[in-house]
């Protein structure tokens, strides 16, 4: 789209050179053909490092945006943010694409499905009812057990294991509320990488990002019943436990453990080798690696088992 066509559809006033404008992305990765938005007054100092190529604000942003960069002055950046989303999605499917592409000594259900440009690496299973979206990935000795889910472009790694009725690549939880309470919906135009040696069990959902990539990094096990939501990142080996999960944008360090019914809110740190105890509510940043948590409000795990014998005892 050109950035008149953009400013018309959000209604902010347009008094610069008409570009085109390929996409949405974030202000620290937008390149110079993208939009960006700024909807929380703390991520104004991004603003001045940004390459996009305009960015959604509102009056009181609009003087952080530099020379280079057209500001698209609104009431509701984050609102308009999501109005526009929906111009960028791609098709859910294209039929223009070739067809599926299948390695050597891969077997492929005849009742599972493959989309137009999808890609199934070598001496991959893919079970029954299973589905592989148009431009994704799947990599070598990757087995798909039946009813899996994955959405277009998302990227499995080699020898993965995905077992059944799990979706890869869903819509994040993502939309706009105005003063009104309606919703709008934020189409979520990124995807989800799975590296390598990652298994996940069943019933578990791994949403894909709103911009850029939710990443799984190598060799994480992942239980039954587990979410993990938008533009999180795993790090390696990390272990979650059936029926835990993480809110958007939090991204764990390697070797973290989390224990079942465990719960991290969105936009958090980890620090590497942190181990939560079931139950566990993480509400801030980890920085300090090694260390055994419990509890909500979340405190040092030897802490909270002394301080279950002390409430123990006021009940005798």
């Amino acid at each position: 789209m050109n950035l008149q066509e953009i400013a018309s559809i959000i209604n902010a006033n347009f008094n610069a050179e008409n570009v085109e404008i390929t996409g949405m992305n974030t202000l620290q990765d937008a390149c110079s053909s993208e939009l960006s938005f700024v909807s929380n007054s703390k991520y104004v100092k991004d603003i001045q490092n940004t390459q996009a190529a305009a960015v959604i604000v509102d009056a009181k942003t609009k003087e952080y945006v530099p020379e280079n960069c057209v500001a698209l002055v609104v009431d509701a950046p984050y609102w308009e943010m999501a109005k526009l989303s929906k111009y960028f999605a791609p098709n859910i499917e294209d039929d223009s694409l070739p067809e599926a592409k299948v390695g050597n000594g891969s077997i492929v259900s005849p009742k599972a499905e493959l989309a137009n440009g999808a890609i199934i690496g070598k001496n991959c299973t893919i079970l029954a009812h299973s589905y592989i979206g148009t431009n994704a990935v799947v990599g070598d000795n990757t087995i798909i057990y039946p009813s899996v889910i994955v959405y277009r472009d998302c990227k499995i790694g080699s020898d993965c294991i995905i077992h059944a009725n799990t979706t890869i690549g869903a819509d994040g939880f993502g939309f706009a509320t105005n003063p009104q309470g309606e919703h709008k919906k934020i189409y979520q135009n990124g995807n989800v990488v799975i590296e390598d040696d990652v298994e996940i069990g069943s019933n578990t959902c791994v949403d894909r990002a709103v911009f850029g990539s939710t990443r799984i990094k190598k060799g994480v096990r992942i239980d039954n019943l587990v979410q993990i939501g938008h533009n999180c990142e795993i790090g390696e080996y990390s272990v979650f436990v059936a029926q835990s999960g993480s809110a958007g944008s939090t991204k764990l360090g390697r070797n973290v453990v989390v224990g079942g019914q465990s719960a991290f809110a969105g936009h958090l740190e980890i620090a590497p080798f942190s181990t939560f105890a079931a139950r566990s509510g993480i509400t801030k940043n980890i920085t300090e690696s090694g260390k055994t948590f419990a509890g909500f409000p979340l405190m040092d795990h030897k802490l909270w088992l002394k301080l279950q014998i002390k409430i123990a005892r006021l009940l005798k």
